[in-house]
Order: C-alpha cells, then sequence, then structure tokens
C-alpha cells in the first residue's frame, strides 16, 4: 500500500474511503517508525512470522543460491518458511490457541505444485479443474506442516502467478468468506488469525480486482460468489457519496476496508472483539520496493485493542518487522525470547506502554546484494555483488533479461528494460533490475555508489551521499562497524 492510501498518514488524509481502518488508527496506535528489514513479500513475511531475519531461512533453494553466490546470502522471494522452521503458530499452539491463515502465502515452502502447459488453459475443463484443486491441496497441506491448523482462502502467490490466466484476479470476498469461518469455529477457543489481504497488490485493473467475477478462486470456479461483503456495484456509488473520485486503487482499498469491517463485526457478533489485539501492516513500502531506501524500509502500522495502549494514538519507538513475533507472545504472555530461540527481534510492548522510547539501539535490513542500518539520525547502506555477477558476459546478460522478458510477455505485464548493458539493480541479477524494483533502480543520486550515508533527519530522501566526504569519514566508520557487528551475527558474507 501506497501512503497516500492509508487515511491516518499524511499523504492519504482524507484520500479514501476506510472507516474500519480509519476506527483501528483511531482507537489503537500508529507505530510511526515502523520498518521491515527485508522489504519484499517473502522475506518480509518469513521475519514476521519467525521473528528472524530473512537471511536465516535455511530452505535448500536459498542454501543453493547463497553457495552460487560465493557464499553471499542473497535475499529475495527465496526465504521460506518450511516444517523445520519454528514460527509463531508453534508458538501460540503451545499456550492453548489455535492457528489459521487465510489469503496470501507466499512465504510457505510448497514442493510438487503441478505446472500448467498452456497459460489460457480453461479453469473449468474437467483435468484442468482437477489439477487447480491438487495444486491447491498441495498449498494448504504445506501450511498445515509448519504449524497452521486452519488453512483456506489461500493464494500461494499473487494472482498472475496461479498458473492460469483466467484464474488470475483478486477475490477478496472469498478470503474473508474463510476468515470469517475459521473465527466461527474457534469462537471458543483463543485463536490467532494471519489474514494476508491480495489488494491492493496488482493487477488492480477493476476486471481483474474489484469488479472481478467473484465466484473465481485460487481454488476453482465456485458455484456461487460468497456473499459476505458489499457487492462490487456498491463500491463506486460509495466512494461518490463520499464526495472521492472512482478509481482502481480507491475501490480495491475500500475492498480491503470492507473485509476488515466484516471481520470487525464477526468478532462483536459473537462479544470477543474487546479480548482480540488487531496487527495491521504492510510488508513494504511501495516507494522504494526492492530497496533499502526509506521508501522500502519504513512502513508505519497500527496496534489496536480496546481501550488502547499508554503511550496513546502514535508511537514514535524504531520498531522492525522482526518484532511482531515477540510482542504478539509478550501480549499473550508467553515467552518473548530465550537464548536458544534464535529471535532476532524484541517486544516493544514496553514502548506501546510508555515506559521505554528506545527498543533497539540500531535497527539492521537486508536484501538482495545490499545490507543497511540506521542508528538514530545516521544511515548506512553498503552495495556489494558476488564475483559471478561482476564477471558475467554480456552474452549471459541477454539471456537473462530476455527470458524475463517472455515471461512478463506471457503474463501480459510491461516490459521493464531491453538493454542487457545495462547495470544490475540493487536486488536481482536482471539487467537494469526487474519489475519489482522498476520505480527505484537507478533514481537515487547515489544508487549506484557501494558505499552509502545518509544524514535522515537533514536528508530524509536520501538525495546526498556523503560517505565520499571526508568530513564524515568517522561517522561512516562507525557505522560500518555497527554494520559488522550485525553481519558477524548472521549467516553468509558481505565484504564491507
Amino acid at each position: 500500500m501506497y501512503p497516500d492510501m492509508l487515511n491516518f498518514l499524511p499523504e492519504g488524509h482524507g484520500r479514501n474511503l476506510t472507516p474500519n481502518l480509519d476506527r483501528l488508527a483511531r482507537e489503537g496506535t500508529v507505530m510511526t517508525n515502523q520498518y521491515v528489514s527485508s522489504p519484499l513479500c517473502t522475506p518480509s513475511r518469513y521475519s514476521v512470522l519467525t521473528g528472524r531475519y530473512a537471511s536465516r531461512a535455511r530452505n535448500q533453494g536459498f542454501l543453493r543460491f547463497t553457495q552460487k553466490n560465493d557464499g553471499q546470502t542473497v535475499v529475495q522471494w527465496n526465504t521460506f518458511v518450511t516444517p523445520e522452521d519454528r514460527i509463531l503458530p508453534h508458538y501460540l499452539k503451545e499456550l492453548g490457541y489455535v492457528t489459521g491463515m487465510v489469503g496470501k502465502n507466499h512465504v510457505i515452502e510448497v514442493k510438487g505444485l503441478e505446472h500448467f502447459a498452456d497459460y489460457y488453459a480453461d479453469p473449468t475443463d474437467p483435468e484442468v479443474a482437477a489439477k487447480v484443486a491438487r495444486n491447491y491441496q498441495r498449498v494448504v497441506q504445506a501450511i498445515r506442516r509448519c504449524g497452521f491448523d486452519y488453512a483456506d482462502g489461500i493464494y500461494h502467490n499473487n494472482p498472475d502467478y496461479i498458473g492460469l490466466w483466467k484464474l488470475a484476479v483478486h477475490n477478496m470476498d472469498w478470503i474473508t468468506a474463510c476468515g470469517l469461518r475459521f473465527i466461527e469455529q474457534n469462537k471458543d477457543r483463543p485463536f490467532f488469525l494471519y489474514f494476508a489481504t491480495t489488494v491492493p497488490h496488482a493487477p488492480t485493473e477493476a476486471e481483474r480486482s474489484w469488479k472481478a467475477d467473484r465466484r473465481i478462486t485460487a481454488k476453482g470456479i465456485l458455484p456461487e460468489p460468497p456473499r459476505v461483503l458489499p457487492d462490487s456495484e456498491s463500491i463506486p456509488e460509495r466512494l461518490r457519496k463520499a464526495g472521492l473520485p472512482v478509481d482502481d486503487d480507491r475501490a480495491n482499498v475500500l475492498w480491503l476496508d470492507d473485509s476488515l469491517g466484516a471481520l470487525l463485526r464477526k468478532l462483536e457478533e459473537l462479544d470477543l472483539l474487546d479480548n482480540t489485539v488487531v496487527f495491521f501492516f504492510n510488508d513494504h513500502g511501495q516507494r522504494a520496493k526492492g530497496t533499502l531506501y526509506q521508501g522500502g524500509i519504513h512502513d508505519p502500522s497500527v496496534v489496536w485493542r480496546k481501550g488502547g495502549f499508554a503511550v496513546g494514538g502514535s508511537c514514535a519507538v524504531p520498531v522492525s518487522n522482526v518484532d511482531f513475533l515477540p510482542t504478539i507472545l509478550h501480549l499473550v504472555d508467553g515467552p518473548v525470547r530465550d537464548a536458544s530461540s534464535g529471535i532476532d527481534g524484541s517486544s516493544f510492548v514496553p514502548a506501546l506502554q510508555r515506559r521505554v522510547t528506545r527498543i533497539h539501539d540500531a535497527l539492521y535490513f537486508e536484501l538482495g546484494y545490499s545490507r543497511a542500518v540506521i542508528k538514530g539520525r545516521w544511515k548506512y547502506l553498503a552495495v556489494r555483488y558476488p564475483a559471478r555477477l561482476k564477471n558475467m558476459s554480456l552474452e549471459e546478460r541477454r539471456r537473462i533479461l530476455e527470458r524475463y522478458n517472455r515471461q512478463r510477455i506471457l503474463k501480459r505485464m510491461p516490459i521493464v528494460n531491453q538493454d542487457p548493458s545495462k547495470p544490475f539493480s540493487h536486488l536481482s541479477a536482471i539487467p537494469g533490475g526487474g519489475h519489482a524494483e522498476s520505480e527505484s533502480t537507478g533514481k537515487k543520486p547515489g544508487y549506484y555508489d557501494p558505499d552509502q550515508l545518509y544524514d535522515l533527519q537533514s536528508d530524509p530522501d536520501e538525495l546526498h551521499n556523503l560517505a565520499k566526504d571526508p568530513a564524515y569519514e568517522p561517522v561512516l566508520r562507525e557505522m560500518q562497524e555497527v554494520l559488522r557487528g550485525f553481519l558477524k551475527r548472521l549467516p553468509g558474507k558481505f565484504e564491507l
């Protein structure tokens, strides 16, 4: 979600119709200095569920990729949770909670999915439908093997990557219906629901999002649409009534808010809301997705409970998404952290209780070929490419780019670059960068500098790299030592 999609942020104030999210922000606490350690779908979700930095992932694909890159961990869409990982549902189940996942997965590793030879095959064809159903069950079973008791309404990835064009649409009604079912089934037990929406991620055009056929799901085509949210025709009507323009972004955000409202109403109907804590957060910032610039890593969140928290409507203490797991455990009186847990995060409950003004001495970030730390007003960002990339031939670069672009064309997605000689982005080994990071690749003046130092107090947009200025050499060295401190505790190598 972009900042202008959130009414509780200055960029979005009054621009959206989101009464339910507005309620959470009004009655709860906005974490104004919320950060994400790896601003990309998969590694961000890995950190939320494990409380660990994504470079600690142990799935075989990630380990092999590390070897391929001379032992340097390269965090991309490759850091998956496996049954060997201890994640939030495991801790909560030990405390008597039933756990559920609904919505977008993109973090639990799923093996054995069947591929579709024809991306444009008919999902109503019996053979195709059977394959869709088998794949769906494999995803559900993988999620359960990793610790969740319940999994339904699941998109294994974003809709465009389900495998079939005619199923590549969003369906918040279906996701919401599955979330409501979980709450109803477990109304007499303590529960934890991980509810991951697919909107407002692409595809955002009306016919594939808020205005799509609500019978179409990642599970196949339903006989009847779920009827748990206002119908699609009401969305533009309500936007106009609120005096807002009708566009796909606002429509999808309203659709998301309708879903949130349905969940809150169900909790109220069952007399459960007063004993529920709600966390609302993004998996990354959108203004610089795929980079460790502020627009990618800084992304305010909301924590809500009946009566609020002592800190009040906002909390400026810097926190990370690795902190969600220990914070949740703290709130339910569970084991927050011990020496053997391997948890990197810390509970920010003391900040919510207004007992502390600092949780971390410094914050750490990792993504692709970059690493960063923030301490006080200073931020240091380093970019290092392994020999494989530095020595790659033009012919190999061309093959990589052409293969990437063929997949984009197949899925009717825009082409970002066709020049194989362009430099790599911070995130991926695609000449010129991939689509995910395209809005930020090369946009900062210091983007291609291997060492970058920014004074976030005077330069929040990171336009002036101070690393080359001799006057700031002591600060640069100090921040490099801060980064080394994190790197020593983490797998893989990263040369400074």
